[in-house]
């Protein structure tokens, strides 16, 4: 088996190292990450300027673009075969819900899943990020099951940051929702300028039983198979109507 890894928190990031380490052992491996952190980069793809590859001393390549351009560059350009996997991550903190939307870490995913390979993106769900090892042992079973039975999808998977030992199962979810986002912070910078960061994330709001924040609230692993058509089904008609009136 052949897999492309890739992340969002750049190619020296702690959660990558662990996950490649683990998938070396199973499968033939190529990490394609970026140059520097890259978290909140959603789908983006570098348009303006062309793109640089280069190797680092840890054998991972690197490229000064988004975790999509990695993707995208790896499996359009570079490799000689197309991997018959992309796994991103593992990233340092949650992607549940709304998260999805900006992660850098699905977004890379969601690539290799355009480009008609079968994807998976792994998040470590906590604040303290220690267990990497539960993570990357998670990844690992999700790959040999891929390996046994072969699925174009493309799953979102977090992880509780607790020891293997103490996970509780692994549960099949929905994508829950978060409140709206803190306002922004507005402060000083040294210069006098005024500089503005953006606010934490929402607080969960839908967080019931089915959703991931629940799953990850039972210390279990939350697996959200994901899909790529934004339309809105139920209001065609309707927009339809509009258009008649």
């Amino acid at each position: 088996m052949r897999i492309l890894i890739s992340n969002d928190d750049g190619y020296f990031a702690p959660g990558l190292a662990r996950l490649a380490e683990h998938l070396a052992k199973i499968a033939d491996i190529v990490v394609v990450a970026p140059e520097r952190d890259r978290s909140g980069a959603s789908n983006s793809l570098t348009l303006d300027r062309p793109l640089k590859l280069s190797r680092a001393a840890s054998g991972f390549y690197y490229v000064n673009g988004t975790p999509t351009d990695c993707v995208h560059l790896a499996v359009t350009g570079m490799l000689d075969q197309q991997p018959d996997m992309v796994v991103s991550g593992i990233n340092a903190g949650a992607n549940m819900g709304d998260d999805t939307i900006y992660s850098g870490t699905v977004a890379a995913a969601t690539e290799g899943f355009l480009l008609g390979i079968p994807s998976l993106a792994v998040s470590l769900a906590g604040k303290e990020q220690q267990h990497f090892e539960t993570a990357a042992r998670v990844a690992t079973e999700m790959v040999q099951r891929f390996a046994r039975e072969s699925h174009p999808w493309l799953l979102n998977v977090n992880v509780p940051d607790i020891p293997y030992e103490q996970l509780q199962g692994m549960e099949v979810t929905r994508l829950g929702k978060r409140h709206k986002a803190e306002p922004v912070v507005k402060v000083q910078n040294p210069q006098g300028e005024t500089v503005y960061w953006v606010g934490a994330a929402g607080k969960a709001q839908d967080a019931g039983n089915g959703t991931d924040f629940y799953a990850l609230s039972k210390q279990r692993v939350s697996l959200t198979p994901l899909q790529i058509d934004l339309t809105q089904y139920s209001q065609l008609e309707a927009v339809r109507g509009w258009l008649q009136s």
